[in-house]
C-alpha cells in the first residue's frame, strides 16, 4: 500500500496559497504542523529541501493525510507540479522522496515529501528552516 501522507515545506503551505495548494486541499486534510531534519535552500520562486537525518537544523512543514482511493492521482499530478513526473525531462529538479517527519507532540510519521535534486553549492540557505518567515521577512530575490 502506498503511504498516504504528504509533507510540504514551500509553496504548498497553506500560509502562501499557492495555485496549487487548492489541488492539496481536494485531494488530503491538514494533520498538523511537522518537521524534517535537514536544510532548505532559497532557489528563487520556492525553496529546496535536503534531508539530513544526523542535521541538527529542522525544516518546517505541514504534514497532511492524502484521501484514499486518490492518493495515486493526487501525488500524479503534485509530481507534475513539481517536475518530477516520468514524461518530464531528466534530470528532475526534485524527486519524490518516502521520509520520517516529526511532529508537534514529538511522535514522527512516514510521509512523501519532494527533495532537491541537484547540487546546493552557491546556493542561499534558508537559516531558520521555514520558508513562510523567510517569505515574510523580505527574502533576497537574488537568491538563485
Amino acid at each position: 500500500m502506498t503511504e498516504r501522507h504528504l509533507f510540504v515545506y514551500g509553496t504548498l503551505r497553506k500560509a502562501l496559497r499557492h495555485e496549487m495548494y487548492a489541488v492539496l486541499t481536494r485531494g488530503a486534510q491538514f494533520v498538523g504542523s511537522a518537521s524534517v531534519r535537514g536544510a532548505l535552500f532559497d532557489l528563487g520562486a520556492y525553496p529546496g529541501l535536503v534531508v539530513d537525518d544526523v542535521a541538527a537544523d529542522l525544516v518546517t512543514g505541514e504534514l497532511y493525510a492524502l484521501h484514499a482511493p486518490s492518493v495515486e492521482d493526487t501525488l500524479a499530478i503534485l509530481d507534475a507540479y513539481e517536475g518530477c513526473a516520468p514524461p518530464d525531462a531528466q534530470p528532475h529538479e526534485y524527486q519524490r522522496a518516502l521520509i520520517d517527519v516529526a511532529l508537534a507532540d514529538g511522535s514522527t510519521q512516514p510521509a512523501w515529501t519532494y527533495v532537491l535534486n541537484r547540487p546546493v553549492a552557491g546556493m542561499i540557505r534558508i537559516p531558520n528552516g521555514d520558508y513562510v518567515a523567510w517569505r515574510r521577512e523580505g527574502a533576497p530575490r537574488d537568491a538563485v
